[in-house]
């Protein structure tokens, strides 16, 4: 197999172009904790923490899942099931990515260093929990929502309780798409004896789930704008990205998940940029003053 052909079918298989979702938060957890832009050291590290660790994770459940995807017919052509990747390069592949983790991380101070052992073990440990619990929504959307956190402790070398409110509100967001996602793959999950929301209690109910999740996450990210003093612009950002989950629910309902792919990976990063920007707008035009 070519280097090129590889490469192309690793990137594929991490998506790597869904970065996206997280990074936004992470980017917004550092502007927050800087006040500002940290410094481009900072936030090159942080980039790499972000992108190395969820490379690692990627590989890391198309390799556990392997055998499952094989025999789910959506996921059947995956690389891992279709034997385009071996196990041994896609073992390979994950401990660099860890090792890069670690390194960029052992880089920024020591309180980031030392958690990171942590945090990756949550990244990893995500792909068995669907094999015992149907709240295996809620663990991705820790494993995104830590991003933020994560980006606060990179820059001030510490830990602040307010931005766990914005960690809980990417937990709560990554989690309800994760649900809307989970319900293309309900009956398989039920044969297979995997636990989600949907196969536990049917697509409709699960639904109504997502619609739950999403509007705490509303809630939590207004909750925001009096814990660090923001203005209109993010509060304007806030509303936007409301419009923007509203319209994410009109894409698909319990009888046509047709536009799934839509609502899951363009909405979502739509959303996720939209927030970061208007929010650091609103920092700087703070910092200005």
């Amino acid at each position: 197999m070519s280097t090129l052909r590889s490469a192309r079918l690793t990137l594929e298989m991490i998506k790597w172009e869904h970065s996206i979702f997280a990074l936004p938060f992470a980017l917004t957890g550092a502007v927050l904790a800087g006040n500002g832009w940290p410094p481009w050291r900072v936030i090159v590290l942080v980039i790499v923490c972000m992108v190395a660790a969820r490379s690692a994770g990627m590989a890391f459940n198309r390799l556990v899942d392997a055998e499952i995807d094989g025999r789910n017919p959506r996921t059947a052509a995956r690389a891992l099931p279709a034997g385009l990747l071996g196990r041994g390069f896609v073992r390979l592949f994950i401990a660099v990515s860890c090792t890069v983790f670690l390194l960029a991380a052992w880089r920024l101070n020591p309180l980031t260093f030392a958690l990171s052992p942590v945090a990756l073990a949550l990244v990893l440990a995500y792909s068995y929990t669907k094999r015992f619990t149907r709240w295996s929504h809620l663990v991705l959307g820790l494993v995104l929502g830590i991003a933020p956190a994560a980006a606060w402790i990179a820059v001030r070398g510490s830990l602040s309780a307010p931005i766990l409110v914005l960690t809980a509100a990417v937990m709560c967001w990554v989690a309800g798409f994760d649900v809307l996602y989970a319900c293309q793959d309900c009956e398989f999950d039920r044969d297979a004896k995997l636990h989600s929301i949907p196969s536990a209690i049917g697509v409709g109910r699960a639904f109504w789930v997502a619609r739950a999740l999403h509007l705490l996450a509303l809630i939590l990210l207004g909750a925001l704008v009096p814990l660090f003093g923001l203005g209109p612009i993010a509060i304007t950002g806030i509303a936007i990205v409301g419009l923007l989950l509203i319209y994410e629910h009109t894409l698909v309902s319990p009888g046509n998940l047709a536009r799934l792919n839509a609502a899951f990976f363009t909405m979502n990063g739509l959303i996720s940029v939209v927030f970061f920007l208007f929010l650091a707008a609103d920092v700087f035009r703070r910092a200005r003053h």
